[in-house]
């Protein structure tokens, strides 16, 4: 709850101050999107998520609020809503082609001056330059789908321009080398699959670390925004 009311927050700071219809593409189980209906008075918020769990979820926290769709064939006509958010999405993407997709469907459903916001770099995030970190710095990369650079590429090739950046804590999560042991174990780390003999050997190194369960710094996480210009 902490960092879904840190990131409402922050969405707000990119958005037009007369705002009412918002979008909230990938809710999830709606605990962000919750958020940014409670933020201000007179303000009316989607959810859509494909997951049908998720949506489930998310519509016990906003009856009658939450469509199942795909982000990339958003079911509403052109032009439909004041904003359109989408956190933590692009990064789980499987494609490049599946980012451009959402980005464009993102663009289509935005009014004239309506703002398009979205989290970008996610996994850099998670590096606060602890020692968790240095131990992982060397890891196999895998690409990210939701590089700031590319994500702004793709909302201009939809029409939109840079709205402004903003930032908030990811409260509560950050880590313990403990608990990135257990993430390792789990599969969270997509390049050092569970029980690869690689994946135990940053085990080990993490084990030697000092204050086991002590957590280091919470992550800080990057919205971006991108604006559909009104006609001349």
């Amino acid at each position: 709850e902490p960092r879904a009311a840190a990131a409402a927050e922050a969405v707000f700071e990119l958005l037009p101050e007369g705002a009412c219809e918002l979008l909230d593409v990938g809710c999830g189980t709606g605990i962000v999107t919750r958020r940014l209906a409670a933020a201000r008075d007179g303000v009316r918020v989607t959810g859509v998520d494909r997951a049908s769990a998720m949506a489930r979820q998310a519509a016990t926290r906003l009856p009658g609020a939450v469509v199942l769709a795909d982000s990339r064939r958003l079911p509403f006509p052109d032009g439909r809503f004041d904003a359109v958010t989408g956190i933590w999405l692009l990064h789980l993407a499987p494609s490049p082609e599946d980012v451009r997709a959402v980005v464009a469907e993102c663009s289509r459903v935005l009014k004239p001056g309506g703002v398009f916001v979205t989290t970008v770099d996610k996994a850099a995030s998670h590096n606060v330059g602890s020692d968790i970190d240095a131990v992982l710095a060397d890891r196999p990369g895998s690409p990210a789908r939701d590089a700031a650079d590319l994500v702004a590429a793709y909302a201009t090739a939809h029409g939109l321009v840079p709205a402004g950046q903003a930032r908030f804590p990811g409260r509560g999560q950050g880590r313990s080398p403990r608990r990135t042991i257990a993430d390792l174990r789990r599969g969270w780390f997509v390049t050092l699959p569970p029980g690869d003999p690689l994946a135990e050997t940053y085990a080990a190194r993490l084990a030697a670390l000092p204050d086991q369960d002590r957590p280091r710094p919470d992550p800080v996480f990057t919205l971006r925004g991108f604006r559909r210009p009104t006609a001349p």
